[in-house]
This record gives structure tokens, C-alpha cells and sequence, in this order.
């Protein structure tokens, strides 16, 4: 009886500091967003080809009226792609979040604190590379 007293106090114990031991857990996932805007390829790129159209728009010497059917394509093109970004996102994170089994994802820019950082695993779903941070 002794023994078992003393297995039982010895596995309760462990069982404490176990529990102790594990980090807090979290039901909520939290995204960098300008960190992959940052470093997303596919989100640059389409920065990029958006802006140099927007600028040949302005330097055309085409009337005000072509110009306003041009930038309005273009705000089209922009919604179309904003669209699709997105939705990439948040098929990646609605992933990650199903993986790790998280209730609630939240952009990271205005949780003061709290929650697990998911954005690297956002980033390998979306084969994104961070870019080294050049040195001071």
C-alpha cells in the first residue's frame, strides 16, 4: 500500500511539472501582413506592373478622357488582383489554422500581444522567402 502511495504522490508530481513546463497555448493565430507583402514575389510583382502602368498612364499624351478610361481599367486590375491576394491568404491561413488547430486568425498589426505567430507558415504554403535584413 505503501508503494502505491508513493507511485501515486511520484506520477502526480511529474504530471505538475509537466504541465508547468508546456508553453502557454493559444486559440489564435496572428499574421504579419507587411511582412509578407514584403517579401511575397507574386504580391511585388504585381505592385510593380501596377504602378509602371499608372505612370505611362500619366506621361501619355493622351486625351483626359482615354487617361480616366485607363485608370479606371487600372483600379478594375487592382481590385481584381487585391481579390486574388486575399483569397490566397487566407486559404493559406484558414490552413494553418485548421493544421494547428486555431479558432481565430488576426493580422498581427494591431494585437498588442498574445496569440501564435503563423506567419512563417503562411509564407511556406504561399513559397515565400524572407529577405535577409541588410546590415546597419
Amino acid at each position: 500500500m505503501n508503494n502505491r502511495f508513493v507511485f501515486a504522490a511520484l506520477a502526480a508530481a511529474i504530471l505538475a511539472m509537466t504541465a508547468c513546463s508546456k508553453p502557454p497555448s493559444s486559440d489564435i493565430g496572428l499574421i504579419d501582413v507587411q511582412r509578407l507583402s514584403a517579401n511575397w514575389p507574386k504580391f511585388l510583382n504585381y505592385q510593380n506592373q501596377l504602378n509602371a502602368d499608372v505612370n505611362a498612364v500619366r506621361a501619355s499624351h493622351d486625351s483626359d478622357s482615354r487617361k480616366a478610361r485607363e485608370m479606371a481599367g487600372l483600379q478594375y486590375r487592382f481590385q481584381t488582383n487585391q481579390t486574388e491576394l486575399t483569397n490566397n491568404v487566407h486559404d493559406a491561413a484558414q490552413q494553418v489554422a485548421n493544421d494547428k488547430h486555431l479558432r481565430y486568425v488576426f493580422t498581427r498589426q494591431n494585437v498588442g500581444y498574445g496569440g501564435v505567430d503563423i506567419t512563417p507558415d503562411v509564407e511556406k504554403i504561399l513559397q515565400i522567402v524572407e529577405k535577409a535584413t541588410p546590415s546597419p
